[in-house]
């Protein structure tokens, strides 16, 4: 299930855009006073028996509180020790089109007593992901495959990739409806302020993972004496003017950071998967690779695509580098490739047991991702300004082949930018604590870096020695769990910023 929400993700980050208008306040969010909640019990595989859902209503359009209302799906697993309760914990996942309502009963059951007993646990479904009011453009499904990331053809050029972007944008354009118009990160930041209203506290913490840093960011932008202790974990870069742009070009450093670990390990001796004597020569080993497969695809019946060419070594090199754990599937598929073969196909998933429901779910994250992506700031149009950009990269960094400077949906979307993107600032209470880790392939700590210049005085970053997206109770390691479980506990944070060897 690691693997599908991974996937997910990956693929929603597929997006672009342009345009103005007036942008919307803060205060619009608060403007309606909350309705009591009617909390029910989960339906779901693998729940706590304790979680309990909700919906809370707030307005698609916040310029006009007064118009018509979506619903927002939440959840919550109450604290454990009501005398011990300090208030409620969100917890903010990742994407854009990730979805937490399971995570009361998942994640946050890894959070140690004390702050299980301090909070009631939150989860909730972002505006346009189901079961909250969903959104869908209604792709075609090889438009869902994670290759249709804009990866250039083998000569570097961005031509098909320009032309997905505008059939994308077409399909958005005739099937996504109104909702569509209305996502964006600001929006899902307002939309917690709602549910922080609904759940009856002034102030409210966060564990904010991934993308999700950016939306914890602009809640504490927007809304910074509503807020309590703000964790934020694996951290996006917030520029104001590449939102969206900056997380796909941070591929760029996230694999070179992460990349040399990779190659330790699969030149250790020992290591069943080894794939070269020496951690020097797997980086030219791999290229090599990928420029034959570029040129000289292997046939892989049962595997989609049905064929092992350069861009699916690329792809499977971004998703094995996520966590160490899956070194092995890159290792493996070199292997193979080296050979003139194959790895076994993958195996059957759960989605695989119901591929409708699959296929609705890729739709729905594809679809939110593109939303999200394209109405948070303008991105080029231009076919020559992303060619310029790719081969750029491309020379720069050729382990990623250009790709995270390619043309995406948002390339050609249909609709006016509603609002220009909210700067980060240093204006508000000093309550914020970053967890990074050192070697994070989609998060990297340079711009970790950026989202703590932008906090100002308002955070403390603790930087972890350790490889692997998801630093908190994840990737990380017991030195930078420890602080964050303090600081959610107490309050503590440490004086300055520091490093978690």
């Amino acid at each position: 299930m690691k693997q599908i929400k991974r996937n997910a993700s990956l693929l929603a980050a597929s997006a672009v855009l342009l345009g103005l208008t007036l942008p919307v306040t803060a205060s619009a969010a608060s403007t309606a006073p909350a309705e009591p909640l009617t909390w029910t019990k989960c339906t779901g595989p693998g729940l706590d028996p304790r979680q309990q859902c909700a919906t809370v209503d707030v307005p698609m359009d916040y310029s006009d509180p007064d118009s018509r209302t979506i619903q927002i799906a939440i959840s919550r697993i109450p604290s454990e020790k009501p005398s011990a309760r300090r208030g409620a914990l969100l917890l903010i996942p990742g994407g854009p089109g990730g979805v937490s309502l399971a995570d009361p009963s998942g994640k946050g059951q890894k959070l140690p007593q004390r702050v299980r007993d301090a909070y009631d646990l939150i989860g909730f479904a972002p505006r346009g992901m189901a079961p909250s009011s969903a959104a869908s453009c209604g792709f075609e499904s090889k438009d869902l495959a994670l290759a249709k990331l804009p990866w250039p053809t083998p000569d570097g050029s961005v031509s098909e990739s320009m032309a997905t972007a505008r059939r994308m944008a077409d399909v958005c354009a005739r099937n996504g409806g109104e909702l569509l118009r209305h996502l964006s990160s600001a929006n899902e930041a307002r939309d917690l302020d709602r549910v922080r209203a609904a759940l009856g506290v002034k102030r409210i913490s966060a564990w904010a993972d991934s993308y999700g840093t950016y939306v914890g960011s602009l809640y504490s932008q927007l809304f910074p004496h509503r807020t309590d202790r703000i964790v934020l974990d694996s951290n996006q870069n917030p520029d104001p003017t590449r939102v969206g742009r900056a997380w796909l070009a941070a591929f760029e450093a996230g694999v070179e950071d992460n990349f040399p670990e990779f190659a330790k390990w699969a030149s250790r001796t020992g290591n069943p998967h080894r794939v070269a004597r020496k951690a020097a020569d797997v980086r030219p080993l791999f290229l090599r690779l990928a420029e034959r497969l570029d040129h000289e695809p292997i046939p892989w019946p049962g595997a989609n695509p049905a064929e092992l060419n350069g861009t699916v070594l690329r792809q499977t090199m971004l998703e094995s580098l996520y966590d160490p754990d899956d070194y092995p599937t890159l290792a493996k598929m070199i292997l193979a490739a080296r050979k003139g073969t194959v790895p076994p196909a993958p195996e059957p998933t759960d989605a695989d047991a119901d591929a409708d429901a699959y296929e609705s779910m890729m739709q729905n994250a594809a679809a939110v991702g593109a939303g999200i992506l394209c109405n948070n700031v303008a991105w080029p149009r231009s076919a020559a300004h992303y060619q310029k950009d790719v081969d750029e990269s491309r020379a720069k960094f050729p382990l990623t082949a250009g790709m995270p400077r390619g043309p995406m949906l948002c390339a050609a979307w249909p609709y006016e930018l509603r609002e220009p993107a909210v700067r980060i600032t240093d204006h508000g209470p000093s309550n914020i604590l970053l967890i990074q880790n050192e070697r994070d392939i989609s998060t990297p700590l340079s711009g970790a870096r950026e989202l703590r210049r932008a906090l100002g005085d308002r955070a403390v970053m603790v930087t972890v020695n350790s490889t692997g997206h998801g630093a908190y109770l994840a990737n990380g390691n017991p030195c930078g769990d420890r602080t964050v479980s303090r600081f959610l506990a107490t309050g503590e944070r440490p004086a300055r910023d520091t490093y978690c060897v």
